[in-house]
């Protein structure tokens, strides 16, 4: 009988489908109709995974209305469905009861599982950082939850019902080790809300304090996107309570924290003066070489309090003030680019001194940052970068190719290397518009993954809200370099966005980026918003001046042929941010041409508009549209100021008065897209801080010069 009933069961298991088996698997329901998963939460985990399950269950509740459970431990649960979260190294007995098969995620980096199994759910990460970005990248991935929901105003589609038949995701180490934002030139978020509290730089920017809601909202954006690293402002003086906040507000969420190249141990030329200010009353000169004693006694103070903090990745270098090399404000520092490579060697080798006295890690992570004049003197082997600091090359022009360094540089085993990239750069844009398309990031760093320069990678984004589509690309390339397609990415990104609109709006949004102009030598933008305010206020500067003082006018533009130290140092280390056409005539073709092809772009992007749902069309007005409008303006702006300045030079003075009129109404068209971004609400004061690209001094200057030459 015992055999008859086997031979019964085993046909008919032959006789049931394996579709069928597979449907009989139990499916994990997070929220159901009757009852919804508690969420084990081991007592053991740190903060940062803590927030992230708070992120958790405020997403269910945004998208359900139902709250989760959160508890520290499986006791009275009675066979309720179970989402468990759990480190390796913090939480091992739940993993052991739960993840055995994720064991072999001890010892790695970053890495973790999320997998559900028998209407449970469980996940597992190797590192505190791991398990929080599984818990992110599962509401990304399952729940639908844009990691910039705050800076993008998507929400996540309502459901009642949360089930998955499977949820599996596994992600190894990332490509990238330590990856991250600079928080840099970000005037609208230092004015957007009220202030965080007051800052002392004698500098026109950065005078309050980015408001703690903010930057709360910033690094949860940053972790969500799985990055481990940030530099949470321009010129941070940690000894400022105000300030030291913002550094808090990021160490909470377990990333790591450093600084901006221009600060080497935390330590800015503001910071100097700040300090002796306050103990002595004097004003040093901001110098390793004329006051090394005073730089070295400020140094050693910072790093002991940055040293406080657990997660820190030293910077070591020497710049001087408003981030230009040092010696322009010390005459008595060498003329002779060996002994500055020395000087700089020999600062390096003091502050890594001064890291190891007080960073009690065996290996601290430290970098060294090549930019500008860096690069140069690099490129030429004066600099002796110290054993086990990790070498960080940078762009030149925004976000488009590496200096030369990056190339050239041979890859040493006594060092690490890495990369320092521009989704945004203030002089020269992009600031208010972004001008990098994925497929380019994509380029540039797949150099950066050749050439063996992984370890770090810092990503200048400045504002945040204007560079979305660039901070998405670049938070999946970074963590898994080899998977990232940008095609692939694209079509997603705005399939998720514009639904079954997403040709026609992958077509205006490649119409938007291909429209930037390249200079034709060295084949990099020459007129993102930056570089044109550039070339539009330095035409009105000589415009005013061949007004009042013809005989000046001529002596500036002599000057202005012959080198200086200034213009031979950013000729030298800047020239690919700020390339320069051949003359007037050439630049006015260029803008012209850019100009074409922003307005075939705002053609295809308004065409697309009404097709759109509600939300869909305010992420594109806000994302696009908005971004057109005010290059158009800027393009508007200088095509109108070009032709001015070429009716004054052949002594048409009524044709020079006609275009600056058309110069200052060009602003209508910037003051349009701006509009597109201030809404009631919070975006109501985007703009209140815009004193970088100053678009309102930029008209004043305008309307300025019309009135000058309506005058005469």
């Amino acid at each position: 009988m015992r055999t008859l009933y086997l031979l019964i069961g085993f046909l008919t298991t032959l006789q049931v489908p394996v579709w069928a088996q597979s449907a009989a698997k139990s499916p994990f329901t997070l929220v159901g109709t009757a009852q919804q998963a508690v969420v084990v939460l081991p007592a053991t985990e740190p903060a940062c995974v803590r927030l992230a399950v708070q992120g958790l269950v405020s997403d269910v509740a945004k998208i359900t209305g139902k709250t989760l459970r959160v508890v520290p431990d499986e006791k009275n649960l009675s066979g309720q469905p179970t989402l468990t979260v759990g480190t390796w190294g913090r939480s091992d007995a739940v993993l052991q009861k739960h993840g055995k098969e994720t064991a072999a995620l001890r010892g790695q980096w970053e890495a973790y599982q999320v997998r559900s199994s028998d209407k449970n759910l469980l996940i597992a990460g190797s590192d505190e950082r791991a398990t929080m970005f599984g818990i992110y990248h599962f509401l990304e991935k399952y729940l639908g939850v844009d990691p910039l929901y705050f800076w993008s105003d998507r929400a996540p589609e309502p459901r009642q019902i949360l089930q998955w038949d499977d949820v599996a995701i596994s992600q190894s180490t990332p490509s990238f080790r330590y990856r991250g934002w600079f928080i840099n030139d970000e005037d609208l978020l230092t004015e957007w809300y009220e202030s965080g509290g007051v800052r002392r730089l004698d500098y026109p920017y950065y005078g309050q304090v980015v408001n703690p809601a903010i930057m709360k909202q910033v690094v949860e954006a940053l972790v969500r996107l799985r990055m481990n690293l940030i530099i949470p402002a321009s010129f941070i003086d940690i000894r400022n309570p105000a300030e030291a906040a913002l550094v808090q507000e990021a160490a909470r969420r377990g990333v790591f924290l450093s600084m901006h190249h221009v600060e080497p141990m935390g330590v800015s030329a503001f910071t100097f003066f700040n300090y002796w200010q306050e103990k002595t009353g004097e004003k040093p000169l901001f110098s390793f070489y004329s006051s090394r004693q005073k730089l070295e006694e400020v140094w050693r103070v910072y790093a002991q309090e940055w040293a406080k903090y657990p997660n820190v990745i030293w910077q070591i270098g020497l710049r001087g003030i408003a981030d230009r090399p040092m010696w322009m404000a010390d005459p008595g520092i060498s003329q002779s680019d060996a002994d500055r490579g020395k000087l700089i060697s020999e600062a390096m080798r003091v502050q890594r001194a001064m890291i190891q006295e007080v960073d009690q890690r065996p290996n601290p992570p430290i970098t060294t940052t090549l930019w500008a004049e860096g690069s140069t003197l690099n490129q030429a082997g004066y600099l002796d970068i110290p054993k086990n600091v990790t070498v960080v090359f940078s762009d030149n022009s925004p976000g488009w190719k590496w200096q030369k360094d990056f190339h050239e540089t041979p890859r040493r085993p006594e060092h690490t290397y890495g990369v320092y990239y521009h989704h945004q750069l203030w002089g020269a844009g992009p600031h208010l518009a972004q001008g990098i398309p994925p497929q380019h990031t994509y380029a540039v760093f797949r150099q950066a993954h050749q050439k063996q320069s992984t370890h770090y990678a810092i990503l200048n984004v400045s504002n945040v809200r204007e560079f979305q589509l660039g901070l998405a690309a670049s938070g999946e390339m970074l963590y898994d370099f080899e998977k990232f397609e940008p095609g692939t990415f694209t079509q997603t990104w705005m399939q998720e966005r514009y639904g079954s609109q997403t040709a026609a709006a992958r077509q205006a949004y490649q119409t938007y980026f291909a429209g930037f102009v390249l200079h034709d030598r060295q084949q990099v933008p020459m007129l993102l918003d930056g570089q044109t305010r550039s070339f539009a206020l330095g035409l009105l500067k000589k415009i005013d001046l061949q007004l009042t003082d013809p005989v000046k006018y001529q002596e500036a533009e002599t000057k202005a042929r012959q080198a200086t130290t200034e213009s031979t140092w950013g000729q030298t280390s800047l020239g690919d941010a700020h390339p320069k056409p051949a003359n007037d005539q050439e630049l006015l073709e260029k803008v012209l041409r850019q100009h074409q092809g922003h307005t075939q772009a705002l053609r295809q992007a308004e065409a697309l508009l009404p097709k759109l749902e509600a939300k869909q069309q305010a992420f594109l007005k806000t994302n696009l549209i908005s971004q057109i409008q005010i290059m158009l303006g800027l393009e508007e702006w200088l095509v109108a100021i070009l032709r001015a300045k070429k009716g004054l030079d052949e002594g048409h003075k009524a044709q020079a008065q006609k275009y600056l009129k058309e110069a200052t109404d060009a602003f209508t068209r910037m003051k349009t897209g701006q509009a597109l971004n201030v809404t009631d609400g919070k975006w109501q004061h985007w703009y209140r801080g815009e004193k970088k690209m100053n678009l309102k001094n930029a008209e004043q200057l305008t309307q300025s010069t019309y009135q000058l030459i309506s005058q005469q």
